[in-house]
């Protein structure tokens, strides 16, 4: 298939239309009273990952792809969350959880750093700039810390 639109060259995209994929292919054994509760949530939530990444790299400025991509980012961390919450009722093992968050950890440092990409100083997004005030850095958010170690968790 070829390509037609910006997005379809993004990483980003390419992941979260894969980690969509993986949480589809996880969620259909949920129970059948969770298809309009925790199954259509969380498989929602997927969705609306790559869909924030193409609506934003649609956009004229960078100011609003960085607005999108900090959407795509609440809503891969609303994917997270579901996906604790199925492991809670015990319908995803550890194992399986295990691999999709890690999928999701992975997807979470390409969004940062597209989003740090992008040509906009002290803009409304949580993501860090390089932004200055004073005699340093200034973190322009309080978001976790994780996102201050260039996308990548501060763990590893």
């Amino acid at each position: 298939m070829r390509q037609r639109f910006r997005f379809e060259k993004l990483t980003a995209w390419q992941e979260a239309r894969k980690l969509k994929q993986k949480i589809y292919r996880a969620t259909k054994s949920f129970p059948r009273e969770e298809m309009f509760a925790l199954t259509g949530q969380v498989r929602r939530a997927a969705t609306s990952v790559s869909c924030n990444i193409a609506e934003g790299s649609g956009r004229n400025s960078d100011r609003d792809f960085a607005h999108f991509l900090e959407q795509a980012y609440g809503s891969l961390m609303e994917t997270a969350s579901l996906l604790f919450l199925a492991f809670d009722e015990m319908y995803l093992s550890e194992t399986e959880v295990d691999s999709l968050l890690e999928s999701a950890d992975q997807l979470a440092g390409r969004i940062v750093s597209l989003n740090r990409s992008l040509a906009v100083n002290g803009s409304k997004t949580p993501f860090p700039r390089s932004t200055t005030r004073g005699t340093g850095p200034v973190r322009l958010s309080t978001l976790d810390s994780r996102l201050s170690t260039s996308g990548r968790n501060a763990r590893r």
